[in-house]
């Protein structure tokens, strides 16, 4: 994979198709491999004429892997995805992100709102103001010796996803710490650029998507029929609502 420095870290990216740009930024413990290719993001978003570009945030995927929880804090994950665009040449994106990668998107379009065109939030709803309450819960389960006796199911889920991807688990701790930091209310309330808030139905990690898309000078909600927070990713009504916001923000403007 491509790389690029960022912080005095070494994160690894893939580009393809040409067209808008379309940054895509994963969730905790995922990456972009897992969140976007292999769940068929990319494929679609290449379809549709874009430029899908994913990013192994620190700690995850191809990327460096520092064990300090204060590598991790959102504000300097969304850095990452700023050096990113500024490595590739590129003055502005849509940025898609998940879960954690909505948190990032959310702090990327705050602090650098002159490099993102439009934003959509996925699995990512009023916690992104209330915060993750298992969290510590998570950590644990990640520095348990084995599954044996871990019987918090949020905790479960993230340790099998681990295992599975092959993660660093230590480093996706230390993430977990810092990562996960709220936003403020006021700060919200100043993200000007328009913004997707996609949750699933099911979904009850990510807090209800309605009350945060009002909060937003220019948000909208969407609820992914029947998707919990796991399954939601890949969706198909899901991808198609997103496809639909790209197209109104981008046509809307190549008017202005």
């Amino acid at each position: 994979m491509p790389t690029f420095e960022s912080d005095g870290l070494t994160l690894a990216y893939e580009s393809a198709g040409d067209g808008p740009p379309v940054l895509c930024i994963h969730g905790f413990a995922s990456s972009g491999k897992v969140n976007w290719i292999d769940t068929g993001w990319v494929e679609t978003l290449v379809g549709a004429g874009y430029r899908a570009i994913t990013l192994d945030n620190r700690g995850h995927g191809e990327s460096d892997k520092p064990y300090d929880p204060e590598r991790y804090h959102p504000h300097d994950m969304a850095r990452d995805a700023v050096a990113l665009l500024d490595h590739l040449n590129i003055d502005r994106a849509a940025v898609l992100g998940y879960s954690m990668g909505a948190r990032i998107a959310a702090f990327m379009a705050f602090e650098s709102e002159e490099r993102v065109a439009c934003v959509i939030f996925g699995g990512m709803g009023m916690n992104l103001i209330n915060g993750l309450s298992d969290g510590n819960d998570i950590i644990s389960g990640l520095r348990a010796p084995s599954l044996d006796g871990l019987t918090h199911p949020t905790a479960r889920q993230f340790r099998i996803f681990a295992e599975h991807t092959g993660a660093d688990r230590e480093a996706l701790a230390a993430c977990m710490e810092t990562s996960r930091q709220p936003m403020a209310r006021a700060d919200v309330r100043r993200i000007a650029v328009p913004v997707l808030v996609a949750v699933g139905e099911a979904d009850a990690m990510a807090g209800p998507p309605e009350p945060l898309a009002e909060m937003l000078p220019q948000g909208e909600a969407f609820v992914i029929p029947k998707r919990d927070h796991m399954r939601a990713t890949g969706d198909r009504a899901f991808k198609s609502a997103a496809l639909a916001f790209l197209g109104r923000t981008f046509a809307a403007n190549s008017q202005s």
